[in-house]
């Protein structure tokens, strides 16, 4: 079986693929200074409850954007489940050239979602991953990484506003009735969620235009993605589990990672 591991900057979330399912899934909150041992104690309890014994973790690969909670991860697999994992980056076998300027300094997590996305998908087409940042990745027709665009996630506008408008409160992250808001909570609600509407419609149409194309498939992912959903069409598939699926493909095309 295989350990994936997608270290995010809100979230750490662990799953376990048997060769056909995911058995499991579970978040933690990212935290640097949070040990192996602690990792390992509730992951042993939760796998127990899902009855998978983790003497059955064979593989493990571990892709992260946040680089201070490495070391413990990498220690989590060789001690608690002596297994070497695999660490994604961009000098693995991806199956597909990174056409950028710097392909080092892509973050794994775009390569990642692309590469999930043109398997399940096929191309040409756009990721939209609504997280802490909100990201577009274009992939072309044979699967290539040919780019991106990257933009303020949704709840750092939100805190944004209210950090440095005195008078403007936090509020939570929802769908308005109506564009025109009746007081200042809607007035923030409509400007983030119809703002973030016409800032995906708008990116993916200058997306077709410089890709030459008329159509384009967008895959929507992240936290956020189902609900704004609901406020365009231009979404043709939502998969909130792109990464973790970018994570397996990926293990599978690298032969590392085994038991130790």
């Amino acid at each position: 079986m295989l350990l994936v591991i997608d270290v995010g900057n809100t979230n750490i979330v662990f799953a376990v693929h048997d060769g056909n399912k995911w058995l499991g899934t579970w978040r933690f909150a990212t935290m640097a200074n949070r040990t192996s041992d602690e990792y390992a104690a509730t992951l042993f309890f939760l796998m127990s409850k899902h009855n998978i014994p983790a003497d059955k973790i064979t593989r493990a690969i571990i892709g992260t954007v946040v680089p201070p909670v490495l070391y413990q991860l990498l220690l989590l697999c060789r001690k608690w489940f002596l297994v070497d994992p695999i660490v994604a980056s961009s000098s693995l076998d991806w199956g597909f050239e990174i056409r950028t300027d710097n392909p080092k300094e892509v973050g794994v997590d775009r390569l990642l979602n692309g590469l999930a996305a043109h398997q399940l998908y096929g191309g040409p087409l756009v990721v939209v991953d609504l997280g802490t940042a909100t990201t577009f990745d274009v992939v072309d027709q044979d699967g290539n990484y040919c780019g991106g665009v990257i933009s303020p996630g949704l709840t750092l506008s939100l805190e944004a506003l209210h950090s440095a408008a005195a008078r403007l409160p936090r509020i939570g992250i929802g769908r308005p009735q109506s564009v025109i808001g009746k007081e200042t909570i809607g007035a923030m609600r409509s400007g983030i969620y119809w703002g973030y509407i016409g800032l995906i419609e708008g990116i993916i149409e200058r997306i077709k235009k410089e890709f030459l194309v008329s159509e384009i498939t967008v895959v929507g992912t992240g936290g956020l993605a189902p609900l704004l959903a609901e406020g365009t069409p231009v979404f043709k598939e939502i998969n909130s589990e792109l990464t973790l699926e970018g994570l397996r493909i990926l293990a599978d095309k690298n032969s590392s990672g085994n038991k130790i």
